[in-house]
């Protein structure tokens, strides 16, 4: 049976959270606005959304001081109508059309007035130009009410003083200038901001589910925690969950950056917006819509795209700054030399644009191929922390370990079971069991080709153990407590000493009781993942002062694996506050300190860090709390996630003194009257764009990384 999709959309919320007026005349009126959410809308989208409005003549919108100018029909609305149809205005659908519309309209407006202005009759030149320059001269009169001086007043001087003086082509060719670096630095700084929303997954649309043994299609966001989702060969994921039958590759590259299709089987974990490429997967959905890691992802990115950095800040108003002065220059240039034109040229020049729009597209552009390589960054100023850091502080199971229990010894205390077959006994009944115990001792059977016992319905016993039936004698596989106290199994002394010097070994003990007696144990060990000491190398490489260790676990254990990693110091037999705490007492003592942690115990230690990173199996408080979330089981992401924050600030700064320099120049060059106004402006825009194609490289450099053997997921 097919079930059909339910086809009411719900409704989109409005474009604008406030409007409040700034002044207003008959048939005109300026608001102040605030969009709803982080993604801002750019001017075209909330134009192209108010364009419908009955009455509305014309929308001019300056999203840099977030003004939005209306000129509407007095007989057809009023402001107080017009105000509330603006804040209930849902946003206009993407047209897809590429790079704004308007933008484009004014460069080639421009661009044939550059080109035919000298061919119209001389009476006609002075209004050609002056129409042309309107929208400049409205926006920098705008500006220069709301906000005061800033570099849009000084362009439209420097367009005034050419005009005034009768030098259209200069005029023009400003115009020009302006018009196409407006339109290519909104088409960079856009690009920035897909490239990071490149990362969100598409909506999944119908999805397949078991429900009384039929299988229905219905739409995903009816999918509930719980269900039994049915995923084929080329569908996506649409939920995170178990897997509870069935065999397929999957590609998880959109959620882990590996590229190698990976094995999924019962027990197996499924992502959200992974997609498997052959097979067939049953899923119990244990995460669903909003809740998924997907749109957690696509959460943390539209959050991305309105953090500020203390470096993008510092930027902005050092360009804000700087306007008075370039002013000052031009005035100083006009008294020294008399030439207006001196004056002109130094107006064309000045350091807003690449100063206030290059080092956020060097951010997203960074977070992008973060994302891309399996590192999510909440943030651009989460970078720019990462960068900072010079003490890393590591949990350890889960992190400097796989967090995978891997079995290491079997001793059977019966000479008619064979250590192998002591496993095959095991994992024949815990291979319905989802516990990690169970797990290790089942793929170590698996690795093994072993027999499989046939045995009756299985027993679960919360925190104990599973119990069965095999060859009419119970069989019980769990804990020591489960096996000595519930199940009354005597443990002799020859056995004990054998058991307790694996304990001593740091070893985790699963109890084989069959037929009313021990039969036999199985040891299993977390293991170091094989990258963790090449990381610890090369992030002392980057600059870390010092590397600890903290964890729960016992002393003896900690400390072993301290020595043999090169760690600084380590605590252990931490409660979480404990953790918390001496993360605290590092930064009061004056440390950048960057926690990497996985699980629940570590959620206030991620929090109180200056940069929390969560691994890419951590719980999901780790992952919601942390700053960097890696999407890849690989612990060498830590180091490459410093990696690209030290480049990306290398680079940022890079821009910065270029940006500053040749702006300088040109500056320099205009008041001493060897640039026309023509000149400064070519040589002031060109400048801009190079440096914003120069931010768009933050991130760029070829990972160092490489896959560790046997990370398997």
């Amino acid at each position: 049976m097919l079930q059909q999709p339910n086809s009411r959309a719900a409704p989109e919320e409005p474009l604008l959270a406030t409007l409040t007026t700034v002044h207003e005349v008959a048939g005109r009126i300026r608001f102040r606005y605030r969009t709803r959410g982080t993604a801002v809308p750019d001017a075209t989208a909330i134009a192209r959304a108010l364009t419908h409005l009955p009455g509305l003549l014309s929308v001019r919108v300056n999203p840099r001081i977030r003004s939005l100018a209306v000129v509407y029909d007095p007989a057809e609305t009023d402001a107080e109508q017009l105000r509330g149809e603006i804040l209930a205005c849902p946003p206009a659908p993407r047209n897809g059309n590429g790079p704004r519309r308007d933008t484009l309209d004014a460069v080639a407006r421009n661009a044939g007035m550059l080109l035919l202005g000298n061919a119209l009759p001389a009476a006609m030149r002075l209004p050609a130009t002056l129409s042309a320059a309107t929208p400049l001269f409205a926006e920098a009169a705008d500006d220069l009410r709301t906000v005061g001086i800033n570099s849009h007043v000084l362009e439209a001087l420097a367009v005034g003083i050419s005009t005034a003086r009768k030098d259209f082509t200069a005029a023009n060719t400003t115009l020009f200038m302006l018009s196409l670096g407006e339109h290519l630095e909104q088409s960079i700084a856009r690009r920035s901001d897909d490239l990071l929303r490149s990362l969100l997954r598409p909506d999944t649309g119908l999805v397949w589910v078991e429900r009384e043994g039929a299988e229905l299609r219905i739409p995903a966001d009816e999918l509930a925690v719980g269900e039994t989702v049915i995923v084929g060969a080329g569908a996506t994921i649409p939920i995170d969950g178990t897997i509870l039958g069935g065999e397929a590759l999957v590609n998880e590259a959109s959620m882990t950056g590996e590229s190698v299709p990976v094995a999924k089987g019962r027990g197996g974990k499924a992502l959200s917006g992974t997609v498997v490429e052959e097979g067939r997967l049953r899923i119990y959905a244990e995460h669903v819509g909003r809740h998924t890691a997907a749109a957690r992802i696509a959460d943390y990115v539209e959050q991305s795209l309105a953090s500020k950095s203390k470096a993008q800040l510092g930027a902005s108003k050092l360009a804000d700054r700087l306007v008075p002065a370039v002013l000052g220059l031009a005035g100083t240039a006009l008294v020294g030399s008399g030439d207006w034109r001196r004056a002109a040229a130094v107006l064309q020049a000045d350091y807003a644009c690449a100063l206030k729009l290059a080092t956020p597209v060097a951010f997203k552009s960074a977070m992008h191929r973060a994302g891309k390589a399996g590192i999510l960054v909440k943030g651009a100023d989460v970078l720019e922390r990462l960068a900072e850091a010079d003490t890393f502080v590591f949990d350890k199971t889960g992190t400097l370990t796989t967090g995978r229990l891997e079995v290491t010894d079997s001793l059977t205390f019966d000479k008619t079971f064979t250590t192998d077959d002591l496993i095959f006994l095991a994992a024949s009944v815990e291979e319905h069991y989802f516990h990690p115990l169970a797990l290790a001792v089942v793929e170590a059977a698996r690795m093994r080709h072993g027999r499989h016992f046939d045995h009756k319905e299985v027993q679960f016993i919360a925190a104990h153990g599973v119990a069965s039936i095999i060859d009419g004698k119970r069989i019980v596989v769990g804990s020591r407590h489960f096996i000595e106290d519930d199940e009354g199994i005597a443990i002799d002394r020859r056995q004990e000493s054998r058991i307790d010097r694996l304990y001593r070994q740091g070893k985790t003990l699963l109890y084989i009781g069959f037929g009313g007696r021990l039969l036999g144990i199985i040891a299993l060990k977390d293991q170091v993942r094989d990258n963790a000491a090449a990381t610890i190398a090369r992030l002392r490489r980057l600059g870390a002062k010092r590397i600890l260790m903290l964890t729960g676990d016992h002393r003896e254990r900690a400390e072993e694996l301290a020595t043999a990693l090169g760690l600084d110091a380590c605590h252990a037999e931490l409660l979480p506050e404990e953790k918390a705490d001496i993360v605290r007492r590092l930064k009061d003592a004056g440390a950048r300190v960057a926690f990497i942690g996985d699980g629940i115990n570590d959620a206030p230690a991620l929090a109180g860090a200056h940069v929390g990173i969560a691994m890419q199996r951590g719980a999901d408080i780790a992952r919601l709390t942390s700053d960097v979330v890696l999407l890849d089981d690989d612990i060498d992401l830590v180091a490459e996630a410093k990696a690209s924050a030290d480049a990306t600030l290398k680079l940022i700064a890079g821009n910065y003194k270029l940006t500053v320099g040749i702006n300088t120049a040109i500056l320099a060059a205009a008041a001493f009257g060897r640039l026309s106004p023509i000149a400064s402006s070519i040589l002031h825009n060109g400048a801009t764009i190079g440096i914003l194609l120069n931010a768009l490289r933050a991130g760029s450099r070829r990972l160092q990384r490489r896959k560790p053997a046997g990370a398997g997921r």
